[in-house]
């Protein structure tokens, strides 16, 4: 295959979206709804392609269908993904691109199942997975099957094309629970109907073969845990989900949906730059996703370890001007806005006139925060003073994109419908009692959503006389133990204990370095390495690679595995501290405590020298009585000495954990960041990281599934 970062490379993008669906029933009177947030996705992706790749609207096709309530949507039908559409489309952009081309194919909608129409490969009663065009019909159905999607991607191999597919769909599960606001890309049905006999993308024969081709067990298709295709051979697949889980939408800014795995994976790309393979984004995305939704666990196949887009194609990070200044109303305006997509709220750093060297983050005058948007030149507060010097005319402004993080969190109290809880459990006495603890409470953390606005966490009652706590989709958060009954007078306070509690560790997990222009961006390696069943740490480490299809590590209790961090520094002179990176490891276990794992003891960190690694064993296990858990490794360096023990957090069963006040007052702006998150109370709702110190630390994280063995 031609090396994919080569200069006359070109890169094509293949973007569907499907919030609108045609009329359409199933036989079991169940049907496609449609969605709020697949058009959304598609659009910022395309910004992002645009703007930070400089692909060229000539190399992007688009076919999108947007839900306005009306019977169809308002775009040109030629640019609506139907069957016809989305067939052509992909042939159409085979054709464009040449050998060594890279096509990045993005698809935003709902999965479907339906009776297969290859049952000499599948069996009579075989399933064929299949995205599902906005013209999904009423009579016959129109699907893009497995089989017909995996033979269009074949001819892409074939031609020596470089190919990576997004689904953020799914093709099992149901509606969600409660008001939490998250929307599932799925129903929870099989379309029985006929299948056509005739295909749009090639003969039944030619489909055949190619499935038969892709099997390495001849008729007996077995998929990876996605559940879409067979192990990729020469692209990467990034899936929503697994197989038996929900892609979920949601409202992450409070107003709009997106997909979850397009939401996180757009978050994660804001640091696209060398070093940064599929497998590292999928790590991103599978931390941040998992940090909200527990049941959804997006899927990598293929070519993990190929870089993101082609390394060698990473556009430098350019600057605007600063065209005015206002001293007196401390802004200044930007010769940028919404034509560079740009929104409310994007932040800049400020170097003075001439500055090339965006990474010299000490040059940084002042942190600014766009407040009036405009076209092409917007102004922006002053939010931060780095530097006495004074902003002159002419002043560079990079685009930090460092996000927030959200300290405070919404719940909401949810009544059940009748049927779901007996008529003698007085739901509203028991859900009134954790509203007025929660007012007694008096504590920042947590707060009640507002109406239409989505919440973080819901408060229920169950049959058994029960709080249970679900997230926004509706699915009970794991291991909280003890079970606390509506009939304990002390029970509404211990549920706003554990929701604030739930809100720290979330905090501790969410918490990174923003920044893409610092120095130390990309240059934390961490990674899970294998498992072995046996291990004497006095002996070398043989960990076996893991055999869970979806890079999705699972081991059993007692098993080991091992945890590989690497100083990705250049060398430079011998003992320059600007190069050596002092490490810390937390663990964020299932019993929701945080603990540091690394160094023990009493030490705060251990320094790693430039281009040199660690491997950590750590045995797997579980508290006991539970039967499965997910571990958060969450790595840390530092160019200075800092304390991460703020953030630890004791189990949820065990009592609080001291104030921060017995550790003693911050002794860096780094410890003023950690003391913030682990406060006793929060001081913001929001939290910016971009105004501590960004070139002194950066933080990675992985995670593993832990179950008892039977």
């Amino acid at each position: 295959m031609p090396d994919q970062g080569s200069a006359d490379s070109k890169l094509y993008a293949l973007l569907i979206g499907v919030d609108g669906y045609l009329p359409n029933q199933l036989p079991d009177g169940n049907y496609y709804k449609s969605l709020g947030g697949c058009v959304r996705d598609i659009s910022q992706m395309e910004e992002f392609l645009q703007r930070r790749l400089g692909l060229p609207q000539e190399r992007i096709l688009k076919l999108t269908a947007t839900n306005t309530g009306k019977k169809e949507p308002p775009e040109p039908k030629d640019q609506w993904p139907t069957l016809e559409n989305m067939v052509a489309a992909f042939k159409k952009v085979t054709d464009m691109a040449r050998s060594g081309d890279q096509v990045f194919i993005h698809y935003s909608g709902h999965g479907g199942r339906a009776s297969t129409a290859f049952p000499e490969l599948k069996g009579d009663a075989g399933i064929d997975e299949a995205l599902v065009p906005t013209d999904v019909g009423e009579e016959e159905p129109r699907y893009l099957r497995d089989i017909e999607l995996a033979h269009l991607l074949k001819a892409m191999v074939d031609k020596d094309l470089i190919v990576t597919v997004v689904l953020d769909s799914c093709h099992s599960g149901g509606a969600t629970r409660g008001e939490g606001g998250a929307v599932a890309r799925s129903i929870d049905s099989i379309d029985t109907r006929p299948a056509p006999t005739e295909s749009l993308v090639a003969s039944h024969d030619e489909l055949a073969t190619t499935w038969q081709e892709l099997s390495a067990a001849g008729t007996r298709t077995v998929k990876p845990a996605s559940g879409w295709l067979l192990e990729p051979k020469g692209y990467v697949l990034l899936a929503a989900c697994r197989a038996s889980e929900s892609a979920l939408e949601y409202a992450f800014d409070g107003k709009h949906r997106n997909g979850a795995l397009t939401y996180w994976m757009l978050d994660a790309l804001k640091q696209l730059g060398p070093g940064l393979s599929y497998k590292l984004l999928h790590d991103r995305v599978l931390a941040n996703v998992h940090s909200q939704f527990e049941r959804q666990t997006p899927q990598l196949q293929g070519e993990a370890d190929r870089a993101v887009f082609g390394s060698e194609r990473v556009q430098p990070q350019y600057a605007v001007p600063v065209v005015r200044v206002d001293e007196k109303k401390e802004r200044v305006l930007l010769n940028a806005g919404q034509a560079q997509g740009l929104r409310k709220g994007a932040q800049f750093a400020v170097y003075p006139p001439g500055a090339i060297d965006y990474t010299q983050v000490d040059q940084r005058l002042v942190l600014v925060e766009i407040a009036d948007l405009g076209a092409v030149d917007s102004w922006a507060k002053i939010t931060t003073q780095l530097r006495p010097d004074p902003i002159e005319q002419g002043a560079q402004a990079v685009l930090l994109e460092p996000g927030t993080t959200r300290l405070q969190r919404e719940v909401r109290l949810v009544r059940r419908s009748e049927g779901e809880v007996p008529p003698n459990i007085d739901q509203h006495a028991a859900l009134k009692a954790v509203v007025d603890a929660l007012k007694e409470s008096a504590t920042g953390w947590v707060r009640l959503a507002e109406d239409e606005e989505p919440a973080d966490f819901q408060v229920v009652v169950n049959a058994d006389k029960e709080y249970e706590i679900w997230d926004s989709a509706g699915e009970p958060l794991s291991n909280l133990r003890p079970a606390l009954r509506i009939d304990d007078d002390t029970a509404p306070a211990l549920v706003v204990r554990r929701l604030v509690h739930l809100t720290q560790y979330r905090n501790v997990r969410e918490l990174r370095n923003h920044d893409t222009m610092s120095p130390l961006a990309r240059k934390l390696e961490v990674e899970l390495v294998g498992v072995q069943v046996d291990y004497d740490p006095a002996d070398p480490p043989e960990p076996l690679p893991f055999d869970d299809e979806g890079h999705t590590p699972t081991l059993k209790v007692d098993q080991w595995t091992f945890l590989r961090v690497r100083n990705k520094m250049p060398p430079g002179r011998k003992d320059d501290p600007s190069r050596i990176l002092n490490i810390t490891v937390l663990d964020l276990q299932p019993d929701w405590g945080v603990q540091q794992v690394y160094p023990a003891g009493a030490g705060s960190f251990e320094p790693l020298d430039p281009g040199q690694e660690i491997v950590l064993p750590l045995r797997a296990g579980l508290p006991e009585d539970y039967q499965e858990g997910t571990d958060v490794l969450k790595v840390f360096a530092t160019l200075g000495t800092t304390n991460f023990r703020w953030l630890e957090l004791p189990a949820l069963d065990q009592p609080p954990k001291a104030s921060a006040a017995t550790r003693g007052l911050p002794s860096s702006p780094l410890e003023e960041l950690l003391a913030a998150v682990a406060a006793e109370e929060p001081t913001t709702r929001h939290l910016d990281p971009a105004a501590y110190p960004s070139k002194e630390w950066v933080t990675e994280h992985v995670e593993v599934r832990i179950e008892r063995g039977e």
